[in-house]
C-alpha cells in the first residue's frame, strides 16, 4: 500500500509540472523582445486577459480573447500566420498557447511574464 501513495504522490507532481512548463513547440520570448515584434503586420497579437483586466490597460495592437472564449473564437485567427499571447503573468498565456497548438496552430508564441514584466 505504501507504493500506491508514492505512485499518487508523482502523478500530482507531474500533473502539476505540466501544466507550469511551457509548451513544446511555443516559442517563449520576454516583453523586451515582444516590443521588437510589436507592429509587425505578418503576426496575430492575442491578450487573453477577461475583458476588464484588457480595459484597465492593454497593450497596442492586441485583440482581446478571453482565455475561456479562446477555442470557439480560434477560427477567426489564421492557422498559418504567427500567434502572440499575452495575459497577466503568463500563466493563462501559456495554456493558451497550448490550446492553440494543440488544435493545429504552426507558429505560436508566450510573451513570459505577461502585463506584469511589462513596462
Amino acid at each position: 500500500m505504501e507504493y500506491i501513495k508514492y505512485i499518487i504522490f508523482v502523478l500530482v507532481i507531474l500533473l502539476i509540472l505540466s501544466r507550469i512548463l511551457p509548451a513544446k513547440g511555443v516559442r517563449q520570448i520576454s516583453t523586451e523582445e515582444l516590443k521588437k515584434e510589436l507592429g509587425n503586420k505578418n503576426k496575430q497579437f492575442i491578450d487573453v486577459r477577461t475583458p476588464g483586466e484588457f480595459q484597465s490597460g492593454n497593450i497596442r495592437g492586441f485583440r482581446n480573447i478571453p482565455l475561456n472564449q479562446l477555442v470557439q473564437k480560434a477560427r477567426e485567427l489564421s492557422k498559418d500566420t504567427e500567434v502572440i499571447v499575452i495575459c497577466q503573468s503568463g500563466m493563462r498565456s501559456n495554456k493558451a498557447s497550448k490550446l492553440l497548438k494543440q488544435i493545429g496552430f504552426k507558429n505560436v508564441t508566450n510573451v513570459k511574464g505577461g502585463m506584469s514584466a511589462w513596462s
